[in-house]
């Protein structure tokens, strides 16, 4: 009677975990963390050179889910949309690239380069977000501008410069990451007028 009672049970056992199986496959979606650049300019003649070191991120901005910030002070990371790679890496690949096209300097350079630099830039990446109850993406990045061309290295600048962009009603991922991108822009261009006076 047991073993009846247990076959009996079976297939609506079965069909709940059938309505389980036919949930809808979200798929995950990878962003491309490109930042829009400036119209290309020359590299500067007898500039100097930059060398651009690896951006280090802000705790809580070293996974790839695209972050939203709400009221309540959390941050949530969306799973099933994210960037191509850790923004940190994304945001050093784009700014080495941004200070390159913009002419300010005769080379920028990559970490693990051989080539003597007059100038070193260290940056952190702090805020890269959207925050949709406040109708905005935020980015801010903190930057330290070296002079490295002698033996003893010394702070030319310390600052950390930041933008803020506006974020559709009813945005969805693509808005968001727009908007984010458009802030990061915002942000380099800061950081290459800050870097001017130096180059």
């Amino acid at each position: 009677m047991k073993r009846r009672a247990c076959l009996l049970g079976l297939p609506v056992a079965l069909s709940s975990c059938g309505g389980v199986l036919t949930r809808p496959y979200v798929r995950r979606r990878d962003w491309a963390l490109a930042v829009p650049l400036p119209p290309p300019r020359p590299p500067r003649a007898n500039g100097k050179v930059l060398l651009v070191r690896s951006v280090e991120a802000a705790p809580g901005l070293g996974d790839r889910g695209l972050k939203t910030f709400g009221p309540d002070g959390l941050m949530r990371t969306d799973f099933y949309n994210r960037w191509a790679v850790t923004p940190a890496e994304g945001v050093g690949a784009s700014l080495r690239q941004y200070l390159a096209t913009s002419g300010l300097f005769a080379a920028v350079l990559g970490p693990g380069s051989l080539a003597r630099a007059d100038l070193t830039l260290e940056a952190e990446l702090m805020q890269l977000w959207a925050e949709p109850e406040a109708g905005r993406a935020v980015a801010s990045l903190a930057i330290v501008l070296l002079a490295t061309g002698s033996a003893s290295p010394r702070v030319l600048l310390q600052a950390t410069e930041a933008a803020t962009t506006v974020l559709p009603a009813k945005a969805d991922a693509a808005a968001d990451v727009a908007a984010q991108l458009a802030a990061l822009a915002s942000v380099f261009s800061r950081t290459a007028a800050a870097l001017a006076r130096f180059a």
